[in-house]
This record gives structure tokens, sequence and C-alpha cells, in this order.
């Protein structure tokens, strides 16, 4: 396969794309519908699920469009993870909006299960702590809360799915319900050790096992997309999470590479080969690839707001019309004079893990203002990954040569450099940008050959810019410590004790 192309479906927070990829990997075409966030009440966040499919299915067929003449050779799915649906087997029809990663409906739920001391066992299964974030809560939320949804599941009349599983069904025309490894290990039902769905951690969820996915590698035939959908069937041959999507984008194959995504959240994955890295520092073990039943795991660390933080200052206080701009703002300011922002809008996470944790602007004077305040917020996204790389390297890992950046605001040339000032360490940003995106192309395009092995895919890795750090130690220290104290002052009283 010399010709052609891949085609990547990236079902993200705030957006459902469709990218065409060529042999090269250069984004050949990319269509796009923004997301409506759904907020019921405080802390719940929904999105809903007919709107993904309709926005899924209209972008992917602009992207068949725009292939002209050109093979599309198969199709890689990445997808906003731990999202959690419930739909009819039968029907397809979604019993329930979709709660989204960022909910914190069951933080009490959790509390619960932690007083109860079952923290140990899901961590040693997981890889995970018992926080809302992941799916397994959720779901126990949706059967006992959606009239008639847990007697439909104990007689086997509904499915479980992350957005993953959900889009393959209905581009299967509901013929295949299943999901990669890199999801079922964000469920919080999946034992990463075995990989296998977990009976004890389904009862202690009360989760009926008929609910769940078959479990697949990241790469390989999961199905064919129905023939009325593009036209001719298509094979989907690559799924998995977008994190994971991207570190495989990124090419960080070796054990000791780091990658971190800045986009609504901040996910920094690093490489750890064979070994299931058990954090003593509260970050979270994962799964970051299966390939031909070989696991490949990592060491995560995940936050919750990063770019929502620049949003807000957009769309909340209109600071600025284009988030592009708060690069120049920040850049033109000579400092915050003191302002940090701890944007827990929805809880903090890696390494704090507290789910009542709320934003907060401290150190706030009269000579505040919005540069101040916007060179604060891309401030906390750096000071944020200085927690998850401290956490990392108190857990043993070795300090990575260098930080391999994507997504959104990796582009703003001002943050990436404070990045690489706060972290004392280079930080690399790619050529290609879309490696989330990428990540599902490569995959995919492994699953039907279109792609011989992950050299190739690592030959073509190429570092577009790399900042290094020129920042003093104590700046660097000061500047830390303030930002630790912020947090201090953030966190709840309960998390405190």
């Amino acid at each position: 396969m010399t010709s052609g192309y891949i085609l990547a479906i990236d079902q993200g927070t705030t957006s459902s794309r469709a990218l065409l990829f060529d042999r090269s990997g250069n984004v050949v075409h990319v269509a796009q519908r923004e997301l409506p966030q759904i907020y019921p009440q405080s802390g719940h966040v929904e999105h809903d699920p007919e709107q993904i499919w309709r926005d899924t299915l209209a972008t992917a067929r602009e992207a068949f469009t725009a292939a002209g003449d050109q093979k599309v050779h198969a199709i890689g799915i990445t997808n906003q993870r731990e999202t959690t649906l419930l739909w009819d087997r039968v029907t397809g029809e979604v019993l329930h909006n979709a709660i989204v990663w960022q909910d914190r409906r069951t933080a009490a739920r959790c509390q619960t299960l932690r007083d109860e001391g079952h923290g140990d066992l899901v961590t040693s299964r997981t890889g995970l702590l018992l926080d809302p974030y992941f799916s397994a809560t959720k779901l126990t939320w949706l059967l006992d809360n959606v009239p008639g949804a847990r007697p439909r599941a104990e007689k086997g009349e509904l499915a479980f799915g992350t957005i993953d599983s959900f889009l393959l069904w209905r581009l299967t025309d509901g013929r295949v319900h299943a999901t990669d490894a890199t999801n079922a290990a964000r469920t919080q039902l999946f034992d990463i050790h075995r990989q296998i769905w977990d009976d004890e951690l389904l009862a202690l969820h009360n989760i009926p096992a008929s609910l769940l996915p078959d479990v697949r590698d990241s790469a390989g035939i999961f199905g064919e997309t129905g023939k009325d959908l593009f036209g001719v069937p298509v094979p989907i041959t690559g799924i998995a999470g977008d994190q994971q999507a991207a570190t495989f984008g990124q090419a960080a194959f070796q054990p000791g590479t780091l990658k971190s995504t800045y986009g609504t959240g901040c996910f920094a994955l690093l490489n750890t080969g064979e070994e299931a890295f058990a954090s003593k520092n509260q970050l979270l073990t994962t799964v970051a690839w299966r390939l031909d039943g070989k696991v490949t795991y990592a060491l995560e660390g995940s936050i919750f707001v990063a770019g929502a933080a620049v949003q807000w200052l957009r769309d909340g206080l209109n600071f600025f019309t284009d988030s592009a701009e708060s690069e120049k703002i920040a850049a033109a300011a000579a400092g915050t004079n003191g302002v940090y922002m701890v944007p827990a809008f929805t809880g903090l996470g890696a390494p704090w893990w507290d789910a009542d944790a709320r934003g907060a602007l401290v150190g706030l004077n009269r000579d505040t203002g919005i540069a101040e305040i916007t060179r604060a917020a891309l401030e906390a996204v750096c000071y944020q990954t200085r927690d998850l790389l401290d956490a990392m390297i108190a857990d043993g890992a070795p300090l990575p040569p260098t930080l391999r950046v994507d997504g959104g605001m990796s582009n703003n040339n001002w943050c990436m450099q404070f990045l690489s000032n706060i972290l004392d360490i280079p930080v690399e940003r790619p050529v290609i940008t879309e490696t989330t995106a990428l990540g599902a192309a490569c995959l995919a395009g492994l699953g039907c050959e279109f792609y011989t092995s992950m050299d190739q895919i690592a030959d073509r890795w190429q570092c577009d810019q790399r900042f290094e750090p020129d920042m003093t130690a104590d700046v660097r220290d000061h500047l830390y410590a303030g930002w630790l104290d912020a947090v201090a002052r953030t966190r709840s009283t309960i998390a405190k004790k």
C-alpha cells in the first residue's frame, strides 16, 4: 500500500473530528464539529450521545468526500476516555446522556468505598484510584438512577461502553460490541495484569458482566462499517483512548519516554515497558497499548483542567475572543505579581485527587488585571505538569531527558518556554502536533498493514521546535513554592485530613 489514506476518528471532550492521513503521516484533511457541554448541576458534566454520533458521521463523510478517488484503507478510533454510556442492545437507543470523565457526581460513593477499605484492591488490580474520574461508579449511577435500567441490564438487554465502544457499535450497525485494552483499563473494572474483566470488581460495583464489551488488542480487525454509511464497507483496525493514542503518535515507544498532551485537560504518560509500575504517589498505572497480545504499560498523571482554564477566560470572563491571544497577553506581562490560579473547577487530579477542591485565584491585589490572570492560567498548566513529574521521580522513575508535547496549548510558545523553565528539562514539539489522531491512524495502519512496523512510525517523528530551560534555580524554586502554597489553600478540608 503506497497510496490512499487512513481515516482517524477523534472524538474528544469538546469536539468530534475526522482526519485523513497519508502514508507519510501528513494530515490531508480535517473535518470538525464543536461538541456542546451539558451541566445539569454543579459537578455534573454530560454529553448528548446522539450529537456525538451525528457529528462523527458527518465529519467522517466529509473526509471520505475529500479523499476523492483515493482509497481509505481503514479507520482508527480515538476517544475521550472514561466517559460512560448505556444503550439498548437491540435498538441501539441510549438510555441517558453520556456521563463525561470530568463529572464528579459519584464522589460520595467513591469516598464510601475508600472508607470501607476497598482502595487497595482497586489499585492493585486496575492501577487506578477510587475516584469519580473513572467509568465504574458512573455506570453504577446509571443503573441505579435511570428507571428500569438495572432489571434490563440483569436480563442482558443493555450494553455498556466508553465512547470508542459506542462508535464501534454504531459504525458496524450493532454487529460489534468491543473495546481495546487501553479503554478497558480506564473503567476500573479491568485487571490490567491478567487482561480480563474482574469478577470481584464487578461485584464491588454491582455491575452485571453481560453489559461489558469484548476486549481486544489496540491494532487489528474490529469489524467493518455498515455499507450504507460511506458507500463501501471499510475495516476498523485501530482503537485507543486519546492519551494512549497521543503517546503512540509521539512515537514514545521506548521505556523512559515521556509525553504530555495539553487539551481540555493535561495528561502526562511515561512509558514503563513491560513493567506495570506501581505508584506510591497517587499516579496511575495504565495500559499504553496492547499489540499482538503483548502489553506495554505507562505511568500516568492526569490533570483535569488545562486548556479549559483558557476557555473559561475567553468564554466566561470575555478576556479575549481567541484563545491564541493568551500567548501575546502573557508575554507582555512582567509577571503575575504573586497571583496564582488553581483551576480546580472539577476537583484536583493527580497527584492530589481531591474531588471536593474548587478553583481559586490566590494573591489578588488592586494591580491585578487581565494580563496577570491570563498569565497565571498558563503558568498553572506548567506547575501542574511539574507536580506530575515530581511524583514520577519520587516513584523511582529517572528524570526523562526531554518532554514531548502536543495538543492545542503546545502551540503557545510562551507557555512551552515557561514549561521548560519550571521543569528544568527541554520540551520538544513535533512537526505534526495532531498526535492523538495520528496515533489512532498509526494503530489502524498497523492493523491493516498500511504500516509494516513501529520502527517505520518512529522514523517519521520530527521535532519542530525545542525549548531549552533558561530560568535560574532560585527563581524556579520560589515560583513553584508559591504554587504549592496556593494549592494548599484551595484543597478541601476533607482531603487535608
